[in-house]
């Protein structure tokens, strides 16, 4: 059975199970929400290791072949033009398709959600590198400069590096199998997330004055992911399938929505990478981690169009066209800062764009909070959709991609 039809009904069981079980129970929300958690933990397991290991055997060997540099730039480069197209996108279906009017009920204690933007550079070089592999995981940029500097330290002299280049490379085909045996039984694991996800949405059925923001979001989404981005992949290379590539990582996207963790896709996401779009270690590692890391123009999107919701409920007055450029800008800035924020990136997106537009909107992202897990799931999905057609793109252009027929995608 292929991976994301072991996803799929695993939250198709755990979706029946949230929807049958009584919702309004303390203990039933409890439980759940400790279980969600536990999940989330098991999937970010091998994340870590996972990362070191092959971002450095991958950037070792692109330096070996003076690559490194050119697909860094290359991957950055449509990060920055993806993330423009999709948050525009984002202003634009706001304004020709406003929802209506959420009411004002914003909760009364003070809560502040930051991206940490001090921290973001301070953890990337703690006083001691080692103790970056002894952390928490959440943030992984740093162990993306742990591996750059390990690459380099090991194109010192091959005389002395390679007996540690020979282990390095083994430890991440260890490491690649150990998450590969995770994306095995990770439909079990989507059965109590996808349970804890349908309790939750029981609130915004009940709260009725969300859905028309919930049914904006799904509608767009699913149109941007299936339609409009297979389509912009399909005009630069004319002869390729693009819906073939959504197809490889349904499983990626599935894992990402029920989830709402960029950190946990993350082991899958290589994967499928790797063994269904046929993309080679040294363009995967990468790709995947610029796009975790700086791509989440996805979740920028939704904090946009929830913004926007936010700003025409307070105000019947609407959006001055220069209010939307500010917007987009801020939400492009934000996108590239959300490293820290795997499992919360559309909301704290939201609360910060909140916080830097002021003029008394600085806890405007409280009106939303009874669907920030829904705003978060949408986010984390389309971030996953667009790093896997980013990541495709990136390696098809540089030659580190060959194809892989539909009957042997795991």
């Amino acid at each position: 059975m292929k991976v994301w039809v072991k996803l799929l009904i695993g939250s198709m069981l755990g979706l029946l199970l949230g929807f049958l079980l009584p919702y309004d129970n303390p203990r039933v929300l409890e439980a759940f929400s400790y279980l969600a958690k536990l999940a989330i933990s098991a999937g970010r397991y091998t994340a870590a290791p996972l990362i070191i290991f092959s971002l450095t055997i991958a950037i070792y060997e692109l330096r070996q072949d003076s690559g490194f540099w050119r697909l860094v730039f290359r991957t950055l480069l449509l990060i920055a033009v993806s993330s423009v197209i999709v948050i525009v996108l984002g202003i634009i279906v706001t304004m020709f398709f406003p929802p209506e009017r959420i009411p004002i009920l914003i909760e009364q204690q003070a809560e502040q959600i930051t991206l940490g933007t001090r921290l973001y550079f301070l953890e990337m070089f703690p006083s001691n590198m080692m103790s970056v592999i002894s952390s928490d995981g959440k943030y992984l940029f740093p162990f993306c400069v742990f591996a750059f500097f390990m690459a380099i330290g090991l194109s010192y002299d091959k005389n002395y590096t390679k007996p540690v280049l020979a282990i390095v490379d083994s430890l991440s085909r260890v490491f690649y199998h150990i998450a590969a045996f995770f994306s095995e039984i990770l439909g079990l694991l989507m059965i109590a997330l996808s349970a804890y996800w349908a309790i939750q949405y029981h609130t915004i059925i009940n709260a009725g004055i969300f859905m028309a923001i919930v049914r904006l979001l799904l509608i767009f989404s699913v149109i941007l992911a299936f339609i409009i981005l297979p389509l912009f992949l399909f005009l630069i290379k004319k002869n390729k399938n693009p819906w073939k590539i959504i197809y490889a990582t349904l499983g990626s996207a599935i894992a990402a929505f029920f989830s709402g963790d960029i950190n946990f896709t993350l082991p899958v996401l290589i994967q499928q990478s790797k063994e269904n779009l046929g993309i080679r270690r040294r363009a995967n590692s990468v790709a995947v981690m610029l796009w975790t890391v700086f791509g989440r123009a996805g979740s920028a999107m939704v904090a946009v169009i929830s913004f926007i919701v936010i700003i025409k409920s307070y105000s019947s007055l609407g959006i001055p066209y220069e209010n939307y450029i500010s917007i987009g800008l801020q939400a492009l800035l934000i996108s590239f800062f959300l490293a820290r924020n795997p499992g919360d990136g559309a909301f704290a997106a939201l609360a910060v764009l909140c916080s830097g537009y002021g003029r008394g909107f600085e806890t405007g992202f409280l009106i939303l909070k009874p669907v920030a897990f829904y705003l978060i799931s949408i986010g984390a999905f389309l971030d996953v959709i667009i790093a896997s057609l980013g990541t495709f793109a990136i390696a098809r252009l540089s030659g580190f991609q060959t194809e892989k027929e539909t009957k042997n995608f795991i």
